[in-house]
């Protein structure tokens, strides 16, 4: 079993910015991608970014592409997400994910 704990979500304005965590267990954190979706009300979970296992290698959804920016740290088990000239339209729970497993999700809410 793999625990994924998202933080660092949170209520900001419109341009702000906010950085996202999730911290995983297990010694093989390393050896997978990992990603950040997101879902609005209403809406599917949709793409956000992901990041290869050592970090190489990213990508992006074209609606965040220049505003936000994965990374990890292996030694600390943790990815991030550091999330930039956020829109309201960027409101939603974000969710960290491993192949295979979910965390449990953090609100992010963009005020215009």
């Amino acid at each position: 079993q793999v625990q994924l704990v998202e933080s660092g979500g949170g209520l900001v304005q419109a341009g702000g910015s906010l950085r996202l965590s999730c911290a995983a267990e297990g010694r093989t954190f390393s050896l997978y991608t990992m990603g950040w979706f997101r879902q609005a009300p209403g809406k599917e979970r949709e793409f956000v970014a992901a990041i290869t296992s050592s970090g190489g290698s990213t990508n992006y959804a074209d609606s965040v592409k220049g505003r936000f920016t994965i990374s990890r740290d292996n030694a600390k088990f943790t990815v991030y997400l550091q999330m930039n000239s956020l829109k309201p339209e960027d409101t939603a729970v974000y969710y960290c994910r491993r192949q295979g497993y979910w965390g449990q999700g953090t609100q992010v809410t963009v005020s215009s």
